[in-house]
């Protein structure tokens, strides 16, 4: 069975995290979502529990007819290095998003040293379609200032966006 696992900090999880995390799940047999964070810093809008279940809520609502075609999704939370926390679910590969330059350039030097330090290749899925360059910075920023992000996440979030800047 190949695993992948997709580190990041889904806070929030938005409509171009799952277009990533459909790809991986096309080309995987399961993809593992791992919500990183630092349990000494803050939080962020969203707690990582949190993060993780409105990833597993989000997974959900891919459409069913994709969905038959997808592998296992899981989510689950970590601190530390993504590679020792891919190890220690079983992946073999990290997966990345890129949606630009700028990302391109981060994600190669970040894949170059997990695959140096952690033994572990990166599979890096471009940014494609109308969701490809959203960022969830700004979707917390326009949220907090009351603006509509209902374009851009999924269901579950939105829902917890207006319960929190309501």
């Amino acid at each position: 069975m190949t695993t992948a696992f997709y580190p990041g900090s889904f806070d929030p999880i938005h409509r171009g995290h799952l277009t990533v995390i459909a790809v991986a799940a096309a080309v995987f047999d399961r993809v593992i979502v791992g919500v990183g964070y630092n349990a000494d810093k803050p939080s962020g809008m969203f707690t990582p529990d949190d993060r993780a279940e409105m990833i597993r809520a989000s997974v959900a609502t891919l459409d069913p007819i994709i969905a038959r075609e997808l592998g296992e999704i899981v989510a689950v939370t970590f601190t530390g290095l993504a590679t020792v926390a891919a190890a220690s679910q079983g992946a073999d590969t990290l997966v990345k998003g890129v949606r630009g330059a700028v990302d391109l350039s981060d994600e190669m030097q970040q894949a170059d040293m997990n695959l140096r330090s952690g033994g572990m290749p990166t599979l890096l899925v471009p940014a494609t379609g109308p969701d490809a360059l959203v960022s969830s910075r700004y979707v917390r920023d326009i949220a907090r200032l009351g603006g509509d992000v209902s374009g851009v996440v999924p269901e579950p979030v939105l829902r917890r966006l207006q319960e929190i800047t309501s």
